[in-house]
């Protein structure tokens, strides 16, 4: 039977497509090949990611506890008189008890006028008029002597018995090396990151190219057993406890070579 011109014998036919095909395949491994090369060796947002991190417990050695003592009269003179007698009755409380005057702030006053309401026999308003004023003082403590404000803090029956109007607040709690906690943190989450990075590549015969990227997460400061549920999204920062827990995370993203 004679073949059609321009058509190649079947076998021949047979082996350039093979040929063809071989040698698309060549070509489609060195491209993938040099994709993968170049996702591990260059790509910003992928090779080698590990978040590390590092907490350490630590104590306050700072206290600041405030309160709030309040007075009333017909006349402002008159509340302001009282709430003068007051705020002396509370100092000298104070420093009977090892308070120093150094650490000891009383605040300016405020006042506001007070207002009686005046309705007739069937419950209808009829007016209201003035009736006084009441006058406001807070007081504020800061020590480095924990335990004396803590102590002072929770006895204050003395000034209540005296006639005192004395509101007392919980004692805040603070850190005064917190930055120096801090940094050592990120030092130690760092490395932690770094080690965990390492494991990641052991035995894989790659190794640990160059830093892509680093992020640092948020610190929480959280009271000690408290767990992970007193975390914030933006970070927890705790002023109600004397003893807390300073906890970070590190991210880092490596180029596996």
């Amino acid at each position: 039977m004679e073949e059609k011109k321009g058509m190649l014998p079947k076998g021949i036919s047979a082996i350039v497509v093979a040929t063809i095909a071989a040698v698309a395949a060549i070509i489609c491994m060195t491209i993938l090949t040099n994709g993968v090369v170049s996702y591990k060796t260059h790509s910003g947002g992928d090779g080698l990611t590990a978040t590390g991190s590092a907490s350490c417990n630590f104590e306050s050695d700072l206290i600041v506890w405030r309160g709030s003592f309040s007075a009333y009269g017909m006349t402002t003179k008159e509340a302001y008189g009282v709430i003068k007698d007051n705020a002396e009755i509370v100092k000298q409380y104070l420093l009977d008890n090892g308070i120093t005057e150094s650490e000891l702030v009383f605040s300016s006053i405020d006042i506001s006028q007070r207002y009686r309401t005046e309705y007739d026999e069937e419950g209808n308003y009829k007016r209201e008029y003035p009736d006084g004023y009441d006058l406001y003082q807070g007081l504020t403590v800061t020590s480095t002597d924990i335990d004396k404000v803590e102590l002072v803090s929770r006895d204050i029956t003395k000034l209540i018995e005296s006639g005192v109007e004395l509101a007392s607040y919980s004692p805040e709690y603070y850190c005064t090396k917190l930055d120096e906690v801090k940094l050592d943190l990120i030092e130690k989450a760092t490395d932690n990151a770094r080690q965990r990075i390492d494991i990641l590549v052991e035995g894989t015969g790659s190794r640990r190219g160059k830093l892509l990227t680093a992020s640092l997460g948020v610190f929480q400061i959280t009271p000690t057993n408290s767990g992970s549920s007193s975390y914030s999204y933006d970070g927890a920062f705790d002023t109600k406890s004397r003893y807390k827990t300073a906890t970070v995370t590190v991210r880092l993203n490596y180029a596996a070579e």
